[in-house]
């Protein structure tokens, strides 16, 4: 499954299927002026400090059964297979999260992910949250979105209100391209 968004001066298309992302540059794009850069760190300083908030085994489990997920197969595969295992525990979920719940699963994830021998970014983390959340019978929304100048990708949870659950405020300049949960799917 493709999807893409189109910011005028950049169309992004990224294939949900095999995780590939391509930038279409328009024959006569429009003048502009160069952005400043972006290196995505100065607000949420991921890997440099360690997470002061309480130890979950369970929220290691999630993201250990993240980590499995995908790496059960071929790399080429691995964004479907997170993607269908969100689908799968969203689908089981009965009462929405509230922000406190959200906020606090996100967090249980990135304190587990300090001690994560695997890769754990954006990606891994946030479908940790949707898999510890949906353990305990709550919905979230998933989200994977882009923004433009410099092309980047991005992925987080959000609740039903489309409030963004322990984000910083640069992530309301990603545009949502997949959200899986409520109704949004």
């Amino acid at each position: 499954m493709e999807r893409s968004v189109d910011f005028g001066h950049v169309q992004v298309v990224i294939d949900y299927d095999t995780g590939g992302v391509r930038c279409l540059i328009p024959t006569e794009p429009a003048p502009s002026t160069a952005p400043k850069a972006s290196w995505g760190s100065a607000e949420h300083p991921a890997g440099l400090l360690v997470p002061r908030d309480t130890w979950s085994s369970t929220a290691a489990a999630a993201l250990s059964g993240v980590v499995a997920v995908k790496a059960a197969g071929r790399k080429e595969s691995a964004m479907r297979r997170i993607t269908d295992a969100i689908r799968a525990a969203t689908s089981t979920t009965t009462h929405p999260a509230t922000p406190e719940q959200a906020e606090r699963a996100v967090l249980a994830v990135r304190r587990a992910a300090w001690c994560s021998p695997a890769r754990t970014a954006c990606l891994e983390e946030s479908a940790a949250a949707v898999l510890l959340l949906a353990l305990r019978r709550r919905s979230i929304i998933w989200c994977h979105g882009v923004a433009p100048d410099p092309v980047r990708l991005h992925a987080w949870v959000q609740t039903g209100d489309g409030a963004p659950a322990a984000e910083p405020a640069s992530t309301l300049l990603y545009t949502p391209v997949l959200m899986i949960g409520d109704t949004h799917d």
